[in-house]
């Protein structure tokens, strides 16, 4: 009885609405705000900004990008914020961007890069991301 109800329910809401019936949120949850990385997007479109579209497609670039992404992906105790950062390698320099969880893992990724690429091809561009309560 209970299943036929909740049947005619879903199928009266979709032929009143043309859509599904809304999933039930429990009263009183707070409604999540979507994302928005439109800041981020634009400056990451500025001409003067490297985005991994703009590696080139040269061996050693790739090398060195993935030299850095197995470092940061062996190291467990990084966030998934951490392991999710962005590489750019164009001619041997290298651009980290993206959120990182706090200051010791920003200057960890930094470390790694700098053992790959070398000193003073490294460019940090990571943000620290506070934990969401």
């Amino acid at each position: 009885m209970r299943r036929s109800l909740l049947s005619s329910f879903v199928i009266t809401a979709f032929l009143v609405t043309g859509s599904p019936a809304p999933a039930a949120r429990p009263a009183g949850s707070p409604q999540q705000t979507a994302p928005d990385n439109t800041k981020n997007n634009n400056r990451d479109r500025s001409q003067d900004q490297p985005t991994a579209d703009q590696q080139k497609d040269n061996t050693t670039d790739r090398e060195i990008s993935r030299k850095i992404r197995s470092a940061i992906m062996q190291d467990k105790t990084l966030s998934t914020y951490a392991h999710n950062i962005k590489i750019v390698t164009q001619d041997g320099n290298v651009t980290l961007k993206g959120p990182v969880r706090t200051q010791d893992e920003k200057e960890s990724i930094e470390t790694k890069a700098v053992s790959v690429a070398g000193q003073g091809h490294v460019t940090n561009q990571l943000e620290i991301a506070p934990k969401k309560e």
